[in-house]
């Protein structure tokens, strides 16, 4: 079972995270009021996502189907604008090549260039090329000379014409001899800048070739794309919509019957065990609530079961502690007079008078410890804080288990701060934490150096016990907290204690918020670190004292440990040996 007073252990993805998440809003923070509304912004968007699946399953609906109808529509308005292109490109062809052999056949009598006959020629057949539907109505028709100039036969401006054919355009067709393309941006006609798809091809004639030049416009062709760009965005956008929404809808479905269930479950661990889910229908989550029901069912029953165990367990140590009191207290009288008579016994009754002093201690401390335990059961136990230096507490039992140490060939160092180590405590609790702890390291010893640190930062004080005796197995570190559990049953006890010491320790630092720890190797120790916070009530989220303490085999696992759970140690010098 674990350790309910230690600290909560995350994996070291969730670290990494939560330290990237920490910087980003330091950063936010530091960049003045904007961007600590930033920072506060991402604050709630981060704790909405975390908080509600359906959220999550909008979002996620949203970003995938919004990629992926994005990139259909994309592919099906590059495939509908290729399209359009190649239906205006083998039109504007066919009509080059009707328009290409009529102004060859009109030329063909013709022997020369550059006459006035052979002038007003060509401008007959662009006249007639830009009004004959068959041939090119509709488009701008212009005609070359061998010079590669526009001649005063272009229609309708000639520097426009000469601009928007370019140099590689021109090569293909009077160099190479051969029909090209290009699409091109000009004012043609001062109509202002439009969109135009060239088609040239060489015209043979008796002197040479001339280039016949059409230039289509693409306005239809672009409105066409553009209202179908326009309505496969439309499209997209309800699609989309309409997916987030059903998606939504359904997830609010499954998440309801959840909602409550978690509900349901909060008001059962409150202590309301006759909260039910409603059962309707016979479906699947009609199942769920059933079997939730059943279940709590069965846990009411088998809490109320314990809860009666419990109590009677209780109410039996608390009652058998009294009412060993009075018996007790009768044997204590009798104990006394005979152990200070045992000078005129004989050596053994002699002897027989210490042991029963001695069982008879040991038999009112475990009283003692079992009326601590029945209150702690109970509920009744109440915490007295003060604020309190805790430099002088340790001091005080360390030199109160110094005659133990003496026995027990054990040397105890202590290391505290200098300056006072204050928190809100009951000073009661902790004397009584730190006699059980140092005790316990000192009966575990084996003869070796006992080192008790104090350390403190802005939110919590620790204290450390350390020996260097036999250690801890591994998963003994949560056991030695279990009541009458001992990690050898065969030693000898030094102390007298009662098996119920670290128990008893562990519920006082519950009762003060904080954490009770244990580390161990075997063959090489073992440490307990108790922390509390400085104010009394806080929350603790860090130690100022590593648990595991340095020098050892394992301390290359220090590494990996994240600041808030094992933190720099805090300035300590040697006080005092006992």
């Amino acid at each position: 079972m674990d350790n309910p007073s230690t600290p909560p252990e995350s994996s070291p993805a969730q670290q990494v995270r939560r330290a990237v998440v920490v910087g980003v809003k330091r950063a936010l923070r530091a960049a003045g009021p904007a961007g600590r509304r930033t920072a506060r912004a991402l604050t709630a968007a981060h704790r909405a996502w975390r908080r509600s699946l359906q959220l999550r399953m909008g979002l996620i609906t949203l970003v995938l189907s919004g990629s992926l109808v994005a990139g259909f529509g994309l592919l099906v308005a590059d495939r509908n604008t290729t399209a359009q292109i190649d239906g205006v490109r083998q039109a504007t062809r066919e009509q080059l090549r009707l328009g290409a052999e009529y102004a060859r056949d009109q030329l063909a009598n013709y022997q020369s260039p550059g006459s006035a006959a052979a002038n007003q020629q060509i401008k007959e057949i662009v006249n007639q090329l830009k009004i004959t539907p068959e041939q090119g109505g509709g488009v701008v028709v212009a005609m070359l000379d061998e010079s590669g100039q526009a001649t005063d036969a272009v229609y309708p401006d000639k520097a426009p014409v000469d601009n928007a054919i370019s140099s590689g355009l021109h090569r293909e067709v009077a160099v190479n001899h051969k029909v090209a393309s290009q699409i091109v941006s000009a004012d043609i006609g001062q109509n202002g800048t439009r969109t135009y798809l060239v088609y040239g091809t060489p015209v043979p004639t008796r002197w040479g070739y001339l280039e016949l030049y059409y230039f289509q416009p693409m306005d239809n062709a672009e409105s066409i794309t553009s209202d179908f760009r326009t309505s496969m965005a439309l499209l997209g956008f309800f699609l989309v919509a309409l997916l987030v929404l059903v998606v939504m809808l359904v997830t609010r479905l499954v998440v309801n019957p959840i909602r409550i269930a978690a509900r349901t479950a909060q008001r059962l661990s409150a202590g309301l065990l006759d909260q039910r889910m409603d059962v309707r229908g016979e479906d699947d989550l009609a199942m769920l609530a059933s079997s939730f029901n059943q279940m709590a069912a069965s846990l009411q029953r088998q809490i109320v079961r314990l809860e009666e165990m419990s109590r009677l367990q209780r109410r039996f140590t608390s009652d058998v502690s009294h009412e060993l009191r009075t018996p007790l207290t009768t044997v204590r009288m009798a104990a006394d007079l005979l152990h200070s008579e045992r000078d005129t016994f004989d050596p053994a009754v002699a002897r027989s008078a210490e042991l029963l002093q001695h069982e008879l201690d040991r038999f009112e401390n475990l009283l003692s410890d079992l009326l601590e335990i029945s209150r702690f059961d109970a509920g009744f136990a109440m915490l007295d804080a003060e604020p309190t230096d805790l430099g002088p507490i340790v001091l005080r039992v360390v030199d109160r288990l110094e005659s133990v140490a003496e026995r027990a060939g054990v040397e105890v160092e202590i290391a505290v701060p200098e300056t006072p180590v204050i928190a809100e405590v009951d000073p009661r609790r902790i004397e009584r934490v730190l006699r059980n702890l140092i005790g316990n390291a000192v009966e575990h010893a084996e003869g070796r150096p006992v080192v008790v640190t104090l350390g403190v930062d802005e939110h919590a004080a620790a204290v450390t016990v350390r020996d260097h005796g036999i250690g801890l197995k591994p998963g003994e570190e949560k056991l030695v907290f279990n009541r009458f559990w001992r990690a050898d049953p065969s030693r000898a006890r030094q102390t007298g204690g009662t098996g119920l010491g670290l128990s008893i320790a562990l519920e006082d630092a519950r009762l003060h918020g904080g954490w009770l720890e244990a580390w161990g190797e075997p063959g090489q120790g073992a440490q307990f670190r108790i922390t509390l916070p400085v104010r009394a009530g806080d929350r603790l989220t860090s130690s100022p004292l590593p648990l595991m303490p340095s020098g050892t085999v394992t301390t290359e696992l220090l590494d990996s440990v994240p600041p808030q759970v094992a933190g720099p140690s805090a300035p300590a010098h040697p006080a005092g040996v006992a």
